[in-house]
Protein backbone atom coordinates (compact mmCIF):
# COMPACT_ATOMS: atom_id res chain seq x y z
CA UNK A 1 0.00 0.00 0.00
CA UNK A 2 1.92 3.35 -1.21
CA UNK A 3 1.24 6.58 0.79
CA UNK A 4 0.42 8.11 -2.18
CA UNK A 5 -0.98 5.73 -5.16
CA UNK A 6 0.72 6.27 -8.52
CA UNK A 7 -2.45 7.60 -10.98
CA UNK A 8 -4.75 8.26 -8.61
CA UNK A 9 -3.43 11.51 -7.13
CA UNK A 10 -6.37 13.41 -7.69
CA UNK A 11 -9.10 11.17 -6.46
CA UNK A 12 -6.54 10.52 -3.19
CA UNK A 13 -6.64 14.39 -2.71
CA UNK A 14 -10.57 14.57 -2.98
CA UNK A 15 -10.59 11.98 -0.58
CA UNK A 16 -8.63 14.09 1.78
CA UNK A 17 -10.16 17.48 0.88
CA UNK A 18 -13.84 15.34 2.14
CA UNK A 19 -12.27 14.03 5.22
CA UNK A 20 -10.68 17.52 6.29
CA UNK A 21 -13.62 19.80 5.20
CA UNK A 22 -16.79 17.63 4.86
CA UNK A 23 -16.69 14.94 7.04
CA UNK A 24 -14.67 16.11 9.89
CA UNK A 25 -16.71 16.91 13.09
CA UNK A 26 -20.02 15.70 11.01
CA UNK A 27 -19.01 11.74 10.34
CA UNK A 28 -16.13 10.12 12.32
CA UNK A 29 -16.68 7.08 10.47
CA UNK A 30 -16.09 8.69 6.96
CA UNK A 31 -13.24 10.73 7.96
CA UNK A 32 -11.49 7.88 9.03
CA UNK A 33 -12.51 5.60 6.04
CA UNK A 34 -11.47 8.63 3.36
CA UNK A 35 -8.15 9.16 4.97
CA UNK A 36 -7.30 5.52 4.60
CA UNK A 37 -8.86 5.13 1.07
CA UNK A 38 -6.50 7.74 -0.06
CA UNK A 39 -3.25 5.55 0.44
CA UNK A 40 -5.18 2.79 -1.38
CA UNK A 41 -4.81 1.95 -4.72
CA UNK A 42 -7.02 -1.24 -4.81
CA UNK A 43 -10.34 1.09 -3.11
CA UNK A 44 -9.23 3.86 -5.36
CA UNK A 45 -9.73 2.00 -7.99
CA UNK A 46 -13.15 1.14 -7.34
CA UNK A 47 -14.10 4.84 -6.56
CA UNK A 48 -12.79 5.55 -9.81
CA UNK A 49 -15.99 3.82 -11.53
CA UNK A 50 -17.77 7.29 -10.08
CA UNK A 51 -18.97 9.23 -13.17
CA UNK A 52 -16.38 12.50 -12.79
CA UNK A 53 -18.92 15.36 -12.20
CA UNK A 54 -20.72 13.49 -9.30
CA UNK A 55 -18.86 13.93 -5.68
CA UNK A 56 -17.18 10.41 -5.58
CA UNK A 57 -16.73 10.45 -1.73
CA UNK A 58 -20.36 10.92 -1.28
CA UNK A 59 -21.37 8.29 -3.53
CA UNK A 60 -18.61 5.81 -2.88
CA UNK A 61 -19.97 5.55 0.11
CA UNK A 62 -23.73 5.95 -0.12
CA UNK A 63 -23.24 2.44 -2.45
CA UNK A 64 -21.27 0.74 0.59
CA UNK A 65 -24.34 2.05 2.60
CA UNK A 66 -27.00 0.73 0.28
CA UNK A 67 -25.58 -2.38 0.25
CA UNK A 68 -25.45 -2.76 4.13
CA UNK A 69 -28.86 -0.92 4.37
CA UNK A 70 -30.37 -3.58 2.26
CA UNK A 71 -29.29 -6.43 4.44
CA UNK A 72 -25.88 -7.84 3.12
CA UNK A 73 -24.35 -9.01 6.58
CA UNK A 74 -20.67 -8.32 6.86
CA UNK A 75 -18.56 -7.28 9.48
CA UNK A 76 -18.97 -3.92 8.70
CA UNK A 77 -22.12 -3.06 9.50
CA UNK A 78 -21.09 -2.86 13.34
CA UNK A 79 -19.24 0.13 12.69
CA UNK A 80 -22.43 2.20 11.49
CA UNK A 81 -24.54 3.95 14.09
CA UNK A 82 -27.28 3.46 10.92
CA UNK A 83 -27.33 -0.26 11.38
CA UNK A 84 -26.67 -0.53 15.08
CA UNK A 85 -27.22 0.93 18.26
CA UNK A 86 -23.63 0.02 19.61
CA UNK A 87 -21.26 0.78 16.77
CA UNK A 88 -17.39 0.20 17.27
CA UNK A 89 -14.98 2.33 17.30
CA UNK A 90 -13.99 4.26 14.08
CA UNK A 91 -10.76 3.67 13.98
CA UNK A 92 -10.73 0.06 13.66
CA UNK A 93 -13.25 -0.11 10.89
CA UNK A 94 -11.07 0.13 7.52
CA UNK A 95 -10.09 -3.83 7.72
CA UNK A 96 -13.67 -4.68 7.71
CA UNK A 97 -14.15 -2.00 4.70
CA UNK A 98 -11.43 -3.60 2.71
CA UNK A 99 -12.95 -6.95 3.16
CA UNK A 100 -16.49 -5.89 1.73
CA UNK A 101 -14.93 -3.96 -0.95
CA UNK A 102 -13.40 -7.13 -1.65
CA UNK A 103 -16.75 -9.29 -1.45
CA UNK A 104 -19.08 -7.45 -3.09
CA UNK A 105 -16.59 -5.35 -5.77
CA UNK A 106 -19.35 -6.11 -8.28
CA UNK A 107 -22.03 -4.85 -6.53
CA UNK A 108 -20.69 -1.41 -5.16
CA UNK A 109 -19.81 -1.12 -9.15
CA UNK A 110 -22.91 -1.42 -10.72
CA UNK A 111 -24.13 0.85 -7.63
CA UNK A 112 -21.06 3.79 -8.91
CA UNK A 113 -22.43 3.65 -12.11
CA UNK A 114 -26.17 3.79 -12.79
CA UNK A 115 -26.75 5.87 -9.24
CA UNK A 116 -26.33 9.92 -8.88
CA UNK A 117 -26.14 11.94 -5.95
CA UNK A 118 -29.42 13.08 -5.24
CA UNK A 119 -29.98 15.95 -2.86
CA UNK A 120 -33.66 16.04 -0.23
CA UNK A 121 -32.88 18.23 2.70
CA UNK A 122 -36.08 18.58 4.12
CA UNK A 123 -35.38 20.94 6.81
CA UNK A 124 -34.65 23.65 3.99
CA UNK A 125 -38.67 23.75 4.40
CA UNK A 126 -37.76 25.62 7.48
CA UNK A 127 -36.74 28.66 5.45
CA UNK A 128 -39.15 28.02 2.36
CA UNK A 129 -42.14 28.00 4.37
CA UNK A 130 -41.71 31.52 5.35
CA UNK A 131 -41.29 32.59 2.59
CA UNK A 132 -44.00 31.43 0.72
CA UNK A 133 -46.28 32.79 3.60
CA UNK A 134 -44.55 35.97 2.11
CA UNK A 135 -45.50 35.54 -1.46
CA UNK A 136 -48.93 34.42 -0.64
CA UNK A 137 -49.74 37.46 1.50
CA UNK A 138 -48.10 39.81 -1.64
CA UNK A 139 -50.34 37.90 -3.98
CA UNK A 140 -53.55 38.40 -2.45
CA UNK A 141 -53.67 35.12 -0.33
CA UNK A 142 -54.54 33.01 -3.70
CA UNK A 143 -54.05 29.84 -4.10
CA UNK A 144 -50.32 28.80 -4.60
CA UNK A 145 -49.00 27.11 -7.80
CA UNK A 146 -45.35 26.10 -7.19
CA UNK A 147 -42.73 25.05 -9.64
CA UNK A 148 -39.70 23.60 -8.21
CA UNK A 149 -36.69 23.28 -9.99
CA UNK A 150 -34.30 20.55 -9.25
CA UNK A 151 -36.80 18.70 -7.16
CA UNK A 152 -34.98 15.06 -6.52
CA UNK A 153 -37.67 13.63 -4.90
CA UNK A 154 -40.52 16.39 -4.55
CA UNK A 155 -39.61 16.23 -0.54
CA UNK A 156 -39.66 19.92 -0.25
CA UNK A 157 -42.82 20.35 -2.36
CA UNK A 158 -44.59 19.25 0.78
CA UNK A 159 -43.93 22.30 3.35
CA UNK A 160 -47.40 22.85 3.65
CA UNK A 161 -48.12 19.10 5.60
CA UNK A 162 -44.73 19.76 8.13
CA UNK A 163 -44.75 21.26 11.19
CA UNK A 164 -42.58 23.97 12.34
CA UNK A 165 -40.65 24.86 15.79
CA UNK A 166 -38.70 27.79 15.94
CA UNK A 167 -38.01 27.96 19.13
CA UNK A 168 -39.39 30.33 22.32
CA UNK A 169 -43.00 28.87 21.77
CA UNK A 170 -43.09 30.01 17.88
CA UNK A 171 -44.35 26.98 16.31
CA UNK A 172 -46.56 26.31 13.45
CA UNK A 173 -48.00 24.12 10.99
CA UNK A 174 -49.13 20.68 11.13
CA UNK A 175 -48.48 19.51 14.89
CA UNK A 176 -49.85 15.81 13.80
CA UNK A 177 -47.43 15.91 11.01
CA UNK A 178 -44.56 12.75 11.63
CA UNK A 179 -41.72 15.35 9.82
CA UNK A 180 -41.57 17.81 13.07
CA UNK A 181 -38.85 20.66 11.79
CA UNK A 182 -36.82 23.11 14.36
CA UNK A 183 -34.82 26.03 13.18
CA UNK A 184 -33.52 28.61 14.86
CA UNK A 185 -33.73 32.35 14.70
CA UNK A 186 -31.26 34.99 14.28
CA UNK A 187 -31.53 38.52 14.29
CA UNK A 188 -34.28 41.30 15.08
CA UNK A 189 -37.05 40.75 12.55
CA UNK A 190 -39.31 37.60 12.91
CA UNK A 191 -40.34 36.09 9.79
CA UNK A 192 -44.21 36.09 8.59
CA UNK A 193 -45.48 33.06 10.22
CA UNK A 194 -48.73 31.66 9.24
CA UNK A 195 -51.90 30.81 11.56
CA UNK A 196 -52.89 28.36 8.91
CA UNK A 197 -50.55 27.39 5.93
CA UNK A 198 -51.03 29.68 2.53
CA UNK A 199 -53.59 27.19 0.30
CA UNK A 200 -51.46 25.50 -2.72
CA UNK A 201 -53.64 24.68 -5.46
CA UNK A 202 -51.04 23.39 -7.66
CA UNK A 203 -47.35 21.32 -6.84
CA UNK A 204 -45.09 20.23 -9.93
CA UNK A 205 -41.05 19.36 -9.61
CA UNK A 206 -38.28 19.18 -12.72
CA UNK A 207 -35.42 17.27 -12.22
CA UNK A 208 -33.15 15.64 -14.46
CA UNK A 209 -33.77 12.79 -12.43
CA UNK A 210 -36.31 12.61 -10.51
CA UNK A 211 -36.76 9.75 -8.38
CA UNK A 212 -39.56 7.58 -7.22
CA UNK A 213 -40.39 6.92 -3.87
CA UNK A 214 -42.71 4.71 -4.49
CA UNK A 215 -39.69 2.55 -5.94
CA UNK A 216 -38.15 0.38 -2.63
CA UNK A 217 -34.50 0.56 -4.20
CA UNK A 218 -34.76 4.67 -4.73
CA UNK A 219 -36.35 5.16 -1.57
CA UNK A 220 -33.51 3.29 0.29
CA UNK A 221 -30.72 4.81 -2.37
CA UNK A 222 -32.33 8.49 -0.38
CA UNK A 223 -31.56 7.15 2.77
CA UNK A 224 -27.93 5.58 2.36
CA UNK A 225 -27.07 9.23 1.03
CA UNK A 226 -27.55 10.72 4.36
CA UNK A 227 -24.24 9.78 7.15
CA UNK A 228 -24.48 7.01 8.85
CA UNK A 229 -24.58 9.19 12.27
CA UNK A 230 -27.33 11.11 11.26
CA UNK A 231 -30.28 9.58 12.71
CA UNK A 232 -32.63 12.74 12.99
CA UNK A 233 -32.20 13.27 9.54
CA UNK A 234 -32.96 9.97 8.17
CA UNK A 235 -35.88 10.03 10.55
CA UNK A 236 -36.91 13.46 9.21
CA UNK A 237 -36.29 11.85 5.24
CA UNK A 238 -38.46 8.46 5.99
CA UNK A 239 -41.16 10.24 7.48
CA UNK A 240 -41.24 12.69 4.48
CA UNK A 241 -41.40 9.78 1.99
CA UNK A 242 -44.05 8.65 3.59
CA UNK A 243 -46.44 12.21 3.26
CA UNK A 244 -45.48 12.37 -0.41
CA UNK A 245 -46.37 9.04 -0.72
CA UNK A 246 -49.59 9.69 0.46
CA UNK A 247 -50.02 13.02 -1.24
CA UNK A 248 -47.72 13.05 -4.32
CA UNK A 249 -46.91 16.06 -6.33
CA UNK A 250 -46.80 16.08 -10.37
CA UNK A 251 -43.13 15.11 -11.34
CA UNK A 252 -41.37 15.61 -14.44
CA UNK A 253 -37.92 14.20 -15.62
CA UNK A 254 -36.31 16.29 -17.95
CA UNK A 255 -33.91 19.34 -18.10
CA UNK A 256 -36.05 21.98 -15.87
CA UNK A 257 -35.03 25.02 -18.10
CA UNK A 258 -36.36 23.24 -20.94
CA UNK A 259 -40.00 22.25 -19.38
CA UNK A 260 -40.68 25.27 -17.96
CA UNK A 261 -42.53 27.18 -21.03
CA UNK A 262 -45.09 24.11 -21.07
CA UNK A 263 -45.12 23.95 -17.43
CA UNK A 264 -46.02 27.55 -17.07
CA UNK A 265 -48.33 27.82 -19.99
CA UNK A 266 -50.59 25.37 -18.13
CA UNK A 267 -50.34 27.32 -14.69
CA UNK A 268 -54.14 28.65 -14.05
CA UNK A 269 -54.38 32.01 -14.29
CA UNK A 270 -56.28 32.23 -10.81
CA UNK A 271 -53.25 31.16 -9.25
CA UNK A 272 -50.35 32.57 -7.80
CA UNK A 273 -47.71 31.84 -9.63
CA UNK A 274 -44.55 30.95 -8.10
CA UNK A 275 -41.30 29.09 -9.09
CA UNK A 276 -37.95 28.24 -6.85
CA UNK A 277 -34.98 26.33 -6.19
CA UNK A 278 -32.98 25.39 -3.28
CA UNK A 279 -29.17 25.07 -4.12
CA UNK A 280 -29.27 24.40 -8.01
CA UNK A 281 -28.04 26.64 -9.97
CA UNK A 282 -24.35 25.83 -9.01
CA UNK A 283 -25.21 23.00 -11.52
CA UNK A 284 -26.15 25.34 -14.28
CA UNK A 285 -23.50 26.83 -16.95
CA UNK A 286 -24.03 30.18 -17.25
CA UNK A 287 -25.83 29.79 -20.16
CA UNK A 288 -28.71 28.07 -18.03
CA UNK A 289 -28.94 30.64 -15.78
CA UNK A 290 -29.71 33.23 -18.16
CA UNK A 291 -31.88 31.67 -20.16
CA UNK A 292 -33.93 30.75 -16.76
CA UNK A 293 -34.20 34.08 -15.66
CA UNK A 294 -34.88 35.37 -19.70
CA UNK A 295 -37.65 32.75 -19.56
CA UNK A 296 -39.70 33.94 -16.51
CA UNK A 297 -38.94 37.78 -17.51
CA UNK A 298 -40.58 36.45 -20.72
CA UNK A 299 -43.32 35.26 -19.25
CA UNK A 300 -43.66 37.49 -16.77
CA UNK A 301 -45.17 39.86 -19.28
CA UNK A 302 -48.47 37.72 -19.57
CA UNK A 303 -49.07 37.19 -15.62
CA UNK A 304 -47.45 37.60 -12.70
CA UNK A 305 -44.45 35.30 -11.48
CA UNK A 306 -42.24 35.05 -8.42
CA UNK A 307 -39.44 33.33 -8.10
CA UNK A 308 -37.82 32.45 -4.80
CA UNK A 309 -33.93 31.09 -4.75
CA UNK A 310 -32.40 29.82 -2.09
CA UNK A 311 -28.31 29.75 -3.25
CA UNK A 312 -25.29 29.94 -2.08
CA UNK A 313 -22.86 31.16 -4.65
CA UNK A 314 -21.53 33.43 -2.81
CA UNK A 315 -20.76 35.09 0.34
CA UNK A 316 -20.34 33.48 3.67
CA UNK A 317 -24.14 32.36 3.88
CA UNK A 318 -26.46 30.81 1.54
CA UNK A 319 -29.25 33.93 0.85
CA UNK A 320 -33.12 33.57 0.45
CA UNK A 321 -33.91 36.05 -2.13
CA UNK A 322 -37.18 37.17 -4.01
CA UNK A 323 -37.48 38.12 -7.54
CA UNK A 324 -41.13 39.21 -8.21
CA UNK A 325 -42.61 40.90 -11.36
CA UNK A 326 -46.13 41.90 -10.07
CA UNK A 327 -48.46 44.48 -12.08
CA UNK A 328 -45.90 45.00 -15.12
CA UNK A 329 -43.15 45.94 -12.56
CA UNK A 330 -39.52 44.20 -11.25
CA UNK A 331 -39.07 44.11 -7.24
CA UNK A 332 -36.28 42.33 -5.85
CA UNK A 333 -35.24 41.67 -2.44
CA UNK A 334 -33.01 39.39 -0.35
CA UNK A 335 -35.45 37.83 2.23
CA UNK A 336 -33.18 36.08 4.79
CA UNK A 337 -29.75 34.36 5.09
CA UNK A 338 -29.90 30.94 6.09
CA UNK A 339 -28.56 27.64 7.11
CA UNK A 340 -28.24 25.56 3.72
CA UNK A 341 -29.54 22.94 5.84
CA UNK A 342 -32.35 24.55 7.29
CA UNK A 343 -30.73 24.84 11.01
CA UNK A 344 -31.01 28.20 11.46
CA UNK A 345 -32.76 31.82 9.99
CA UNK A 346 -32.32 35.42 9.85
CA UNK A 347 -35.06 37.11 8.19
CA UNK A 348 -34.36 40.56 7.07
CA UNK A 349 -36.27 43.86 7.69
CA UNK A 350 -38.17 44.68 4.40
CA UNK A 351 -39.16 47.85 3.14
CA UNK A 352 -43.11 49.03 3.40
CA UNK A 353 -43.40 48.58 -0.29
CA UNK A 354 -43.81 45.21 0.39
CA UNK A 355 -45.16 44.94 3.28
CA UNK A 356 -46.20 41.13 5.27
Amino acid sequence: MDSTPSGYEELARRFLRYADYEYRNASPLYEHLARSIATDADLLALAAYVSPEQPTPNLFFAAIHFLLLQGQTHPLAQFYPSLTSTPEAPQHAYPALQDFCRTHAAAIRHQLTTRINQTNEVSRCSYLMPAFTFISRLAGARPLALVEIGTSAGLNLMWDHYGYNYGSGVVCGNPQSPVQLTCTLRGGHRPPLPEQMPAVGLKIGLDLNVVDIRDAGEALWLRALVWPENRQRAALLSHAIDVTREHPPQLQSGDGVSLLPDVLRGIPQDMTLCVFHTHVLNQFSAEARDRLAALLETHAATRDIYRLSAEWLNGDHPQLELTAWQHGELYQRRLAYCHHHGQWLEWLGLSDAWGA
